[in-house]
């Protein structure tokens, strides 16, 4: 039979996301206290730079014929 989640561990999921959303917060005001900027992306741009050269993954050592 399976075991059943204890519920200290539903519990913690639970709270995981608003203090997830705190620590990111204070994450970000100790940046911008340290004189970090944050640069604003245009929607759309990507951090790809090199879209060239082969589009698949070659698995084993197969010659191409």
């Amino acid at each position: 039979m399976a075991k059943k989640a204890s519920s200290a561990s539903k519990r913690s999921k639970d709270t995981a996301g608003p203090e997830s959303r705190e620590s990111i917060e204070a994450q970000v005001q100790a940046f911008l206290a340290n004189g970090g900027e944050i640069e604003q992306v245009p929607k759309g741009v990507s951090g790809q730079t090199n879209t060239s050269g082969p589009r698949h993954i070659t698995l084993g050592k197969k010659p191409r014929s």
